[in-house]
């Protein structure tokens, strides 16, 4: 039964304004201890703006720990394995859908749910995004899903150039199933892993929601600026509440072997050159992977109606500067092949995180060298245990 129109909001604005509209300054949060997959907003000595309740079906659900399904797509990927666990571990139920794509090695994916899976509150569904019949299975093999995290994509700039419409089909019409889903299931809420890519080559840093963000520039990037366009049109026409996250470089345990800092961490193991694209003044706002979780979670449990919301350390880093810091972390002299600058590739990043800390108390706590440790010492335990 399609969910009624809940109570009469204020005009929506369109979807350009919300790249243009002004906000308010961020108001003073406490940087919290660090701590792995733990959800804490802070007190501040001035209090924000309450931020618009959500009005799609019964909002309780989501604060009503004994009730709490949520699906969990691409959950045996990077991200969404380190968020499954975060949910499992604070008591909720988590439906994963993946469909193992074989981009990577599917043993690693199947290796990343290894904890997960002997887990009651933990269950797996095979199936990908694009079929609608294993979505719809996805929101009916259990209790009914009361949020929706949607993480399962295809990932990759280069990639993307080569094959895009692989891209669009996954990254677009998959997201149009789930939202689909998501409304004739009256979710309480539903959270886009969006992308810094977005920004395309912005010259304007750091990078803020409201900048535009009508120039990427690779097929990938074009894929999550529309699956942003498609979450804020099912909002607009369904009061289906929305966060759409935009995730800046993320690194960590459970990395995929194609992204630079894994591929230079093994390059080194191996005792290789590190091949550098470009002279090295290139930068990304690195981010640590259970500041991300913690992040998904935080919007999750919000009660925001529509945002977007960048998640980045707002600390970016030169890429000769990352060699050298994952040559560090390895405890080996980095030897560095220089080549040309790839296509598609941005030549910065660099997250504003005002609003992120104003409507979710979310700041980053983990520096890159404190992440690369943890890092090379999880690649060193897979070896060991390999």
């Amino acid at each position: 039964m399609p969910c009624g129109p809940g109570p009469a909001r204020p005009r929506e604005p369109t979807f350009r304004a919300l790249f243009t509209a002004p906000r308010p300054e961020p108001s003073g949060f406490a940087h919290p201890g660090p701590c792995v997959y733990t959800v804490a907003v802070e007190a501040s000595s001035t209090q924000p703006p309450e931020p618009k309740p959500a009005s799609h079906g019964t909002d309780e659900r989501l604060t009503d720990r004994e009730a709490r399904t949520i699906l969990v797509t691409g959950a045996a990927e990077f991200i969404g394995s380190h968020v499954s666990e975060a949910l499992v571990a604070r008591g909720d139920t988590v439906i994963g859908l993946d469909n193992f794509d074989p981009y990577y090695d599917p043993a690693i994916k199947r290796r990343n749910l290894s904890d997960l899976s002997a887990d009651d509150r933990f269950s797996l569904l095979e199936g990908d995004i694009r079929d609608p019949a294993a979505v719809e299975e996805a929101f009916t093999a259990a209790r009914p899903v009361t949020g929706v995290i949607h993480l399962a994509a295809r990932a990759g700039v280069r990639p993307s150039i080569e094959r895009p419409l692989d891209y669009a089909t996954t990254n677009v019409d998959g997201t149009v199933n789930l939202l689909e889903a998501a409304r004739r299931h009256e979710v309480a809420r539903f959270i886009f892993g969006s992308s810094s890519s977005v920004y395309g080559a912005a010259n304007t840093v750091p990078f803020s929601e409201d900048q535009r963000i009508d120039r990427p520039i690779s097929p990938y990037a074009a894929t999550k600026v529309a699956g942003e366009a498609l979450c804020y049109t099912w909002h607009h026409l369904h009061a289906l509440p929305m966060v759409l996250l935009r995730f800046f470089t993320v690194y960590g345990p459970r990395q995929r072997p194609d992204l630079a800092i894994s591929k230079f961490a093994h390059l080194l193991e191996a005792g290789e050159p590190i091949p550098q694209f470009g002279d090295g003044s290139s930068s990304r706002d690195y981010t640590y992977v259970a500041d991300i979780a913690r992040g998904v979670l935080a919007a999750l449990d919000s009660n925001l109606d529509f945002e977007i919301i960048n998640l980045g350390s707002s600390s970016p880093i030169r890429l000769d500067e990352m060699i050298e810091a994952v040559g560090q972390a390895v405890g080996v002299e980095p030897v560095v092949n220089v080549l040309d600058n790839q296509p598609g590739d941005v030549p910065r990043t660099y997250a504003d995180v005002g609003r992120a800390k104003r409507l979710l108390g979310w700041e980053p706590r983990w520096t890159l060298a404190e992440g690369l440790r943890e890092f090379v010492a999880w690649r060193r335990r897979m070896s060991a245990e390999a």
